[in-house]
């Protein structure tokens, strides 16, 4: 494993974790697969408007970073956000209220896929500006420090973002103060339809940091526990005053980049060759049965009531009632 030089290296092997956390691992990614599964559906089926853009095959990534939070600590991300805010202990039935615009969704209705955010979870939103995200989460770890509050923020982006010049903007500011930011880049290869090889000069993305010493690592972002060991020394990195890190994440989408994509920029068989040979969920779950953690029995005990609770979510959000229409006029700053 390399580093943007002249940082120094930080390694991160992938490590077994401990039962409790391995199950924790494996139940919220399939919770935001199974999710995801059913936003697609409800997409389908138009009750779900405007743009939705899904996490389907990019699971490990959210899941193994979130785990090496501490209390305090910030998320920030861009669009594709659902399991942003699953991994950061949102209720399912309140997300899904919110992308079917119901007023008991988190943004009561008027946010949608996009524009969720709680301050309860130090979740500070999706946001659906290319690159807006890392500036604002800049800024949330320049609070932080000024306060001396001892958090970090995980502030996430895509490849497609990583060539947006606020990103470079940030990477600046964000080292000249040694804010405590950790920068993750969820390459999923293609970004908006275009590979990483058609739009990028340099396509190792942990290395982008380096003409201002930042350190980077690229990370197998379809292996939960490789993600969080990365994670949890990325985090103590920045929290130690150290500044800011970036951790480039190898992922793959298995959906377009939004429901209205057809993803015709790749083959079928490129994207069953992922799913059959790392899919982070399917991998991981063999890999407890052979530890001896969980049984083919508890995956699909876990997989059954998680399906309940999706269903369940489904059914308050269709059942929950439509924004009043004074409801316009309320949460506008002027």
């Amino acid at each position: 494993m390399a580093s943007a030089q002249p940082a120094a290296t930080i390694d991160s092997g992938s490590s077994a974790a401990d039962p409790a956390l391995a199950r924790k691992f494996y139940s919220d990614m399939l919770l935001i697969r199974r999710f995801e599964e059913k936003a697609g559906q409800l997409y389908g089926m138009g009750l779900i408007g405007g743009f939705c853009h899904l996490y389907i095959g990019q699971e490990a990534v959210v899941v193994g970073m979130q785990a090496a939070l501490k209390e305090g600590d910030q998320v920030i991300t861009a669009y594709r956000d659902h399991g942003h805010m699953l991994a950061s202990g949102m209720n399912p039935r309140g997300v899904m209220a919110e992308l079917t615009g119901r007023e008991t969704g988190y943004s009561k209705g008027k946010g949608g896929s996009m524009h969720m955010f709680s301050r309860e979870k130090n979740f500070f939103g999706g946001h659906g500006i290319v690159g807006a995200q890392v500036p604002i989460g800049t800024g949330l770890a320049f609070s932080n420090k000024y306060k001396k509050n001892g958090a970090v923020t995980l502030t996430y982006f895509g490849d497609g973002a990583a060539n947006q010049g606020q990103v470079y903007e940030s990477f600046n500011m964000a080292q000249l103060w040694k804010l405590p930011v950790v920068y993750i880049i969820e390459n999923n290869q293609y970004a908006m339809g275009t590979s990483v090889e058609r739009s990028s000069a340099e396509t190792h993305f942990f290395r982008r940091g380096a003409s201002f010493g930042i350190p980077g690592e690229q990370v197998d972002g379809m292996d939960v526990e490789a993600v969080h060991a990365a994670g949890l020394k990325a985090i103590e990195f920045a929290r130690s005053g150290k500044g800011p890190i970036i951790l480039e994440m190898k992922t793959y989408r298995y959906r377009g980049h939004s429901m209205s994509d057809p993803a015709k920029y790749r083959t079928r068989e490129e994207v069953q060759e992922v799913r059959e040979k790392r899919d982070p969920i399917d991998h991981y779950g063999q890999r407890l049965v052979q530890r001896g953690t969980l049984s083919d029995a508890d995956l699909k005990q876990i997989d059954k009531d998680i399906r309940a609770t999706v269903n369940a979510a489904a059914e308050f959000a269709t059942e929950s009632p439509e924004p009043k229409p004074d409801e316009l006029y309320t949460d506008v700053l002027a």
